[in-house]
């Protein structure tokens, strides 16, 4: 028996030395000062998959939003390369259809799930807006949200690491990635015309296209809703004239 037990060890060394595989340092190095969430906000399963394809030139050294510009530098630094600006982004909300500004259609009494109350088209006359079961909320790994009296999600701006897992939560699309620095966004994505949209919801776009006039350099008119086609150009004389949108649409974050 001990006999057979050295044979089997010696092959097992043997076998190990024949077909073990190689791993890259680096992918351990990468692998360190990544932030371990597992979010798959890079696009692969966790952060050692991450660390594996970054190495593997699969991806740039900025490709995790949640590590942002630190972890991009210091990855870059591993790899021997430079790293592109990583523009710091945050999740934002495009809806202000509170219980009291959004009408209700019925009492919805099913499960308490955006994705179930989307599915019949939730309880709220307007078929665009927020559902205010929170998904987006229960989604977050960082909790960085929260639902507030009205209904809607709000985005804990310091604890928001752009992973974008609220966005591809969201059935109706409600949340988006921005840079910081935009501080002006429609506040709406009903495609309603006019007329319809204002009746369902009292913050809704109504297409009037007094921004688009304003600032047609940035901002135009697309399927009844009003869209920033780039906030740079938005020039800061110009935000007044903006901000008379009657149903206060689009507009700063902070006034």
């Amino acid at each position: 028996m001990g006999a057979l037990g050295l044979i089997f060890s010696l092959g097992l060394v043997l076998a190990y030395r024949k077909l073990r595989v190689e791993v890259d340092p680096k992918i351990e190095k990468v692998s360190e000062i990544l932030p371990q969430a597992n979010c798959g906000a890079c696009g692969y399963s966790g952060c050692q998959a991450f660390a594996e394809a970054v190495v593997d030139g699969k991806v740039a050294p900025d490709g995790c939003p949640v590590g942002g510009e630190e972890v991009a530098n210091q990855v870059a630094a591993i790899l021997g390369v430079k790293a592109e600006e990583v523009i710091q982004k945050i999740a934002r909300l495009h809806c202000r259809g509170t219980h009291e500004a959004a009408k209700d259609r019925g009492l919805y009494l099913g499960l308490t799930t955006c994705q179930a109350s989307h599915l019949i088209g939730g309880n709220k006359q307007c078929t665009h807006g927020c559902l205010h079961s929170g998904d987006c909320v229960k989604s977050c790994p960082f909790e960085a949200m929260y639902m507030n009296e009205e209904g809607l999600p709000v985005v804990i701006e310091e604890n928001c690491t752009a992973c974008g897992i609220c966005v591809d939560t969201c059935p109706r699309n409600l949340l988006e990635l921005h840079p910081v620095s935009q501080e002006i966004i429609v506040f709406c994505r009903s495609l309603d015309r006019g007329a319809v949209a204002r009746k369902v919801c009292k913050n809704a776009c109504i297409a009037c296209g007094i921004c688009a006039r304003a600032c047609p350099e940035a901002i135009v008119m697309e399927n009844n809703l009003a869209k920033i086609t780039d906030y740079k150009k938005i020039a800061p004389e110009k935000i007044p004239e903006i901000e008379k949108c009657p149903t206060d649409a689009i507009g700063r974050l902070r006034k």
